[in-house]
């Protein structure tokens, strides 16, 4: 749940048309301004770069206009979505931000953001909200330039204990961590990692420079001062051992030898995942980190120092999987058990982060579900995914797979700018090897090529959409197109026609794995902004004001002139028939968020809209992906002989399948936690809603 910066995940601007170094002006016109009426960066601004393992992604600059107000500009690529922003900010004498205006567009479309401080009252108004207060605090903007938050950083730096207070709510204050010596462009440089609380669930780092004022941001896209790129690896390793330290405290209070004592789980609805069957009235008893028995309610006996826990009222089903969660820092896989998921597949993640992780919870340093973990392998391009193993020839491919297999790793994900020829010889090496082979479907090639090329398993339900688009959005689908297609054009396609009935009918002949992720599709395509996600309305008011700002009632995606939102609605709605159809013709399905982890009871309850029954939609989150990466004989289901892993929730969910919310306890590997505790521990305010 990391951001590059606070206001740097959704951005936002108003338009106006304005010439070059001039300050933009609050508009109300309907569409953002074109790139070309942006700011443009003199020669002597300060220049930042937007940098992954991947290569260079976009630019920032700052500079000064000659009314002594502060001008920022945002250009930026990102595998085919486009960032064009400016925005102006004005300082009060105290220091504090007197008015900014944004403009221009990011992934999520128009960066509207203007705001205001007169006669003491604040006001802002957004593209997807508005509101005022006194003017007693810190604007933290819901988009704009990441940059632009350097003034805020340096303010919390020199606030001390006494910290910050916070617009529209909130108050923050900032610790210091260790130094590094970098090399840059003036020599050796010291910088200083700083961590801020009280604007994200967990501490928020940055980098200081030797005066403590803002230096860079590193995450898994870092923003840096042009000529410092060489030090992004340094930087990011020791913020991530500086996050693991603090989280191994978190880990040390919670597998504890008393917290792996036997416990009974006495008069719990049961979810017997291998049957897809609920049972009432039953105990379950765990001990040594396994299922020691199961009976009728009341019928079994609680060995010495066993914990009892009443279940009444309550559901006991296994841990949750989520299929599609990359790992994220350690603060994120400390929430994702707080929300009961005992074990999960990361498809791509870094051979560091992935050796380092899995050897960390091994030794009982992490709190983390049980990782499966693919590395992503991607042609050497400007759209090559971040973080990817970037290769340049079918050698390089098949190197790049046994790199993976030598890493003890479980899977090889293919991306959307490898070249389709390159697929099958990389596939049959992975195959032979004992990998498990998925991924995004290439551009110029069908998913019907893929599953032919080698692919056990379909990524996204897009690239399964992307049998039934035209031809020129197949051969884009390493860029913007990839989602745009399919929001415009999926409406209109036949399912009961010979192409897509006989593309399902294949996938179930060859059982190839479907991961649809549609709950991402739910919030792209029919959202409009200003009210909260489905996925993420039981989660307002508990994790983040600033993520509920600039995530949770963000609008959905931008709209290609000539369609409406009830177009892409509509597209929305066929891919949920998809889903449905996918399950019918019995080609395995598995449930993932490609999100925070949070979104996935709701991709289980778009499941239930689409025809999967409660047990089935279950299923799908714990012995099917239990069943694909070949450990369903030791968990995924609560069994005799298993691991104890385990969710205690509140309420029934063969009839509400938000109860998987309301997790109230949970057990991996044997270690019962309390999910209160948890939660609190992550940064939440609370349970769910």
């Amino acid at each position: 749940m990391r951001l590059i910066l606070i206001a740097a995940l959704l951005a936002s601007a108003a338009p106006a048309a304005v010439h070059a170094h001039e300050a933009p002006a609050p508009s109300t016109e309907a569409k953002p301004v074109a790139k070309g009426e942006l700011l443009k960066p003199p020669a002597d601004a300060a220049h930042y770069v937007v940098v992954s393992e991947a290569g260079k992604h976009g630019d920032q600059w700052r500079w000064r206009l000659p009314d002594g107000r502060t001008a920022y500009r945002w250009s930026q690529e990102l595998r085919g979505w486009i960032t064009e922003m400016d925005q102006v900010t004005t300082l009060a004498p105290d220091g504090t931000v007197a008015a900014l205006t944004v403009r221009g567009v990011t992934m999520s479309g128009d960066s509207a953001e203007d705001y205001r401080v007169a006669n003491g009252r604040a006001t802002w108004k957004t593209a997807t909200d508005s509101g005022e207060a006194p003017a007693r605090g810190w604007y933290i903007p819901a988009g704009g330039v990441s940059i632009a938050n350097a003034p805020l950083i340096d303010a919390l730096a020199a606030a001390g204990e006494a910290g910050l207070d916070f617009l529209p709510s909130g108050k923050g204050r900032m610790t210091f961590g260790p130094t590094q010596v970098i090399e840059g462009p003036g020599g050796p440089k010291t910088v200083q990692l700083a961590f801020i609380s009280g604007l994200l669930p967990s501490p928020l780092p940055v980098w200081l420079d030797e005066n403590k004022r803002h230096f860079a941001d590193s995450s898994y896209i870092s923003v840096i001062p042009a000529g410092y790129e060489g030090a992004l690896k340094q930087l990011r390793d020791a913020q991530e051992k500086a996050t693991a330290d603090a989280v191994a405290d978190v880990a040390k209070r919670f597998l504890t030898p008393a917290a792996k004592a036997p416990v009974l789980f006495d008069n719990v609805r049961l979810f017997d995942a291998d049957k897809g069957e609920f049972l009432p009235a039953r105990a379950v008893l765990a001990q040594d980190g396994k299922i020691a028995a199961i009976g009728a309610a009341g019928s079994l006996e609680a060995p010495a120092g066993a914990r009892r826990i009443d279940g009444s009222g309550k559901t006991l089903v296994p841990g949750i999987w989520d299929s599609h969660l990359h790992i994220g820092d350690d603060w994120d896989v400390l929430a994702n058990m707080a929300n009961g998921i005992t074990s999960f597949r990361s498809p791509g993640t870094t051979f560091d982060r992935a050796v380092d992780a899995t050897k960390r919870r091994a030794e009982g340093s992490l709190l983390m579900g049980e990782p499966f973990i693919s590395v992503i392998v991607d042609k050497k391009d400007p759209l090559a995914a971040q973080g990817a193993e970037v290769v340049s020839s079918p050698g390089e491919a098949i190197a790049a797979v046994r790199r993976v297999k030598d890493a003890g790793l479980w899977g090889v994900k293919f991306y959307t700018s490898m070249n389709p020829a390159w697929i099958a010889p990389a596939a049959a090496e992975a195959h032979k090897l004992g990998l498990h082979v998925h991924g995004h479907v290439p551009a110029g090639m069908k998913p019907s090529e893929a599953v032919a090329a080698g692919y056990d398993e379909l990524t996204h339900l897009n690239f399964v959409v992307m049998e039934s688009m035209p031809r020129e959005v197949i051969d884009k689908a390493n860029t913007r197109q990839r989602m745009e297609g399919p929001a415009r054009f999926f409406k209109d396609v036949d399912l009961d026609a010979p192409l897509m009935k006989g593309f399902v009918a294949n996938l179930a002949k060859t059982q190839t794995i479907v991961d649809p992720t549609i709950v991402i599709f739910e919030g792209m395509l029919t959202q409009d902004g200003g009210k909260p996600h489905p996925a993420y309305a039981p989660y307002m008011g508990i994790i983040s004001p600033v993520i509920e700002r600039s995530a949770f009632t963000a609008g959905g995606y931008p709209l290609v002139e000539g369609y409406t939102r009830d177009d892409y609605r509509k597209s929305y709605a066929k891919m949920v028939d998809l889903v449905g159809r996918l399950h019918k013709a019995g080609v395995p399905i598995v449930a993932g968020t490609d999100g925070w982890g949070i979104e996935l009871v709701r991709e289980l309850e778009i499941y239930r809209q689409a025809g999967f029954t409660p047990a089935e939609a279950i299923q799908s989150a714990t012995i099917l992906p239990a069943r694909i990466v070949g450990a369903d004989k030791r968990t995924g289901s609560i069994a005799v002989g298993k691991e104890a892993d385990m969710v205690l929730v509140d309420g029934d969910p063969a009839t509400d399948l938000g109860a998987l919310r309301r997790v109230v306890t949970v057990v991996s590997d044997g270690y019962v936690m309390d999910a209160d505790e948890l939660r609190k521990a992550a940064g939440y305010g609370g349970r769910p809603k």
